[in-house]
């Protein structure tokens, strides 16, 4: 993200280092026996340096390691939900800044990628998300205990740091910000020569080609989670360093009710949807309203919204949305830890003073006083909605055009007839329902895609005149999937920004006089997926900590030169919880002689 969830599914090579078919591998069951201790490892081939050492370090300690390599997102996919795996090298980036988000959508039961079910580790879950400070942090260390140590659902192997690469013989580096967890801010960005942001296009890169969805609440993986934040705006955003604020966003200001269950956001009216006509973007003239707010979170509250919902769990805490109508409820509501009434925060550094609050969009004028204000409301005390909320997929998109495209019914969605809005067919040349539909928000419009590259153009109707507005015209992501070629491109000039430069190659980088190393740090962690249902290791937590303990994160750490950083899970970058992972033969041992005595 930047993201998102990216499962590195591995490739299948045998030992000998031959690709096996899926057949091959469908006929490779014995890590299901009883008696065996052969291991089955799946990702993808732009991870095989990983792999292969998760595989060295496995053999070393008695196991026998088959390799699944797959090509792609889409192949490591099909082969992970036929369960053609005991491994699966996956990695997460959390892209909200929470800690929350880091498990909930992981590891509790029914979460939107989780392949675990244990409900000691969902009460645990759901507990640390209502606590702050020192509370929070003894719970996730529970938490932790229970996912890495007790149950071995997990094996941690390191964390990265963020290098991206900017061809600054052209692009100001300035102006390109690196954020912790917030994908790329493309408005901000601007030419060295500034004659050129209306002229020529920003070239950026990104390696998935096939898009999940440009609706946001239907994706939430490496081929949209930048996209989709650059096109539809949110109630809220994150700094570079993971502080929740309003600037960038639909609101002017947000405040939280005592109680921390009731969130309020004064919303601008300085913001029009942007719509798609003979190739070049419009402002449609409408509003981007408080109904759209009521309507862009309840359908990102409810799995049933859509086919195929992939981000509702991440807004199961809403418990309603509503526009305000009542002045006295914002002016006797006072703040959380303060003595302010919620109007006086919502009240700073407007255009005019609030004087009315407008319950219908055609009512809404700042420059005369008249504000729409939205409070989303949750069924406990949880502070951590507001990071939620500034997730890709708490976008908000225009009730009227997503009705009119969705007439479909949900229940009996057929995607080979039905066209869903946000679907990458109707924004693709050359396919039979190219139609595009878009209506963005935020500050850039998809117009086009192709093999090639997507083409994004700016809002004509967003924050004109403001600091906000985006500086360059046009913007087209360039789909590189091999990292090393898009490293070459980008010294080149045929790529302006790589947002991720590998470790192994920052040398390259820091040496090219035409471009500039920008360095932060992330929230992005590589790890193993154990299978938790038909393979050996799913019934034996003796064959899992085997695994864990075999891992020694010392050896990744050296391998990339001292660039990535020990972790324990998915939580690591975000509590400290003081728990740490140290690989242990003698450990293995034991748990492996554990496991053949249980058989």
């Amino acid at each position: 993200m930047k993201r998102l969830l990216i499962l590195l599914f591995i490739a299948v090579l045998a030992l000998s280092g031959c690709v096996q078919t899926k057949k091959d591998v469908e006929g490779n069951k014995d890590s299901k026996g009883k008696g065996s201790t052969s291991i089955e490892l799946l990702g993808m081939s732009a991870s095989e340096e990983d792999m292969n050492i998760v595989r060295d370090q496995l053999v070393k300690n008695g196991f026998d390691v088959k390799l699944n390599i797959q090509p792609d997102y889409g192949s490591f996919s099909a082969q992970k939900e036929a369960g053609n795996y005991d491994l699966a090298l996956s990695s997460w980036t959390t892209v909200t800044g929470n800690p929350d988000y880091a498990v909930r959508g992981l590891f509790k039961t029914g979460g939107d990628y989780s392949v675990v079910a244990d409900s000691k580790l969902d009460a645990l879950i759901d507990e640390a998300s209502t606590l702050t400070g020192d509370e929070a942090a003894a719970k996730y260390k529970e938490l932790e205990q229970l996912l890495v140590f007790d149950q071995a659902y997990i094996a941690p192997l390191y964390i990265s740091n963020k290098y991206q690469g900017i061809y600054s013989e052209l692009v100001n580096p300035k102006t390109v910000l690196l954020p912790k967890s917030r994908a790329q801010v493309w408005e901000r960005i601007a030419f060295n020569d500034a004659s050129k942001n209306a002229k020529e296009p920003l070239i950026l890169h990104q390696t998935l080609d096939s898009l999940t969805s440009l609706d946001p609440i239907k994706g939430n993986d490496g081929s949209i989670n930048t996209l989709n934040t650059n096109m539809y705006a949110r109630l809220v955003n994150l700094t570079d360093t993971d502080e929740v604020v309003s600037d960038g966003s639909l609101s002017y200001n947000h405040a939280i009710a005592e109680g921390n269950q009731e969130y309020y956001f004064i919303l601008r009216d300085d913001i029009h949807f942007a719509a798609v006509k003979d190739g070049a973007a419009v402002d449609t003239g409408e509003l981007v309203s408080g109904e759209d707010v009521v309507f862009s979170l309840n359908r990102a509250k409810d799995s049933t919204s859509v086919p195929d919902h992939r981000t509702y769990s991440i807004h199961e805490n809403i418990e309603s949305v509503e526009i305000v109508s009542d002045l006295a409820e914002l002016q006797n509501k006072k703040v959380a830890g303060s003595d302010q009434s919620i109007l006086d925060v919502l009240s700073q550094n407007l255009p005019a003073s609030v004087t009315k609050l407008a319950k219908d969009k055609g009512a809404v004028k700042n420059a005369a006083g008249s504000y729409q204000v939205v409070k989303v409301t949750t069924p406990t005390p949880f502070p951590q909605v507001l990071n939620y909320l500034a997730h890709q997929s708490g976008g908000i998109v225009s009730e009227k055009q997503v009705t009119s495209i969705n007439t479909y019914d949900v229940a009996s969605y057929d995607p080979d007839k039905d066209i869903a809005y946000g679907d990458q067919a109707t924004v693709t040349e050359g396919t039979a329902t190219y139609n595009n539909h878009l209506y963005a928000s935020g500050p850039y419009i998809l117009v086009k895609k192709n093999d090639y590259e997507a083409q994004f153009v700016k809002n004509p109707a967003y924050r004109v005149g403001s600091e906000y507005e985006p500086k360059i015209e046009k913007i087209n992501v360039r789909f590189i999937a091999d990292n090393d070629s898009a490293l070459s491109a980008l010294r080149n000039g045929e790529i302006h920004i790589l947002q991720t430069v590998p470790e192994t190659k920052l040398d390259i980088v820091k040496s090219d006089n035409k471009l500039t190393l920008n360095t932060a740090d992330s929230n992005a962690v590589a790890y193993l997926q154990m299978n938790t249902s038909g393979r050996a290791l799913s019934d034996s937590v003796d064959l899992r900590k085997a695994i864990l303990y075999s891992i020694n994160q010392d050896e990744f750490i050296s391998y990339y030169q001292g660039n990535k950083k020990p972790a324990v899970s998915t939580v690591s970058t975000l509590v400290n919880t003081g728990l740490e992972l140290k690989a242990d033969s003698e450990k293995v041992k034991e748990f492996l002689k554990a496991y053949k005595d249980a058989k």
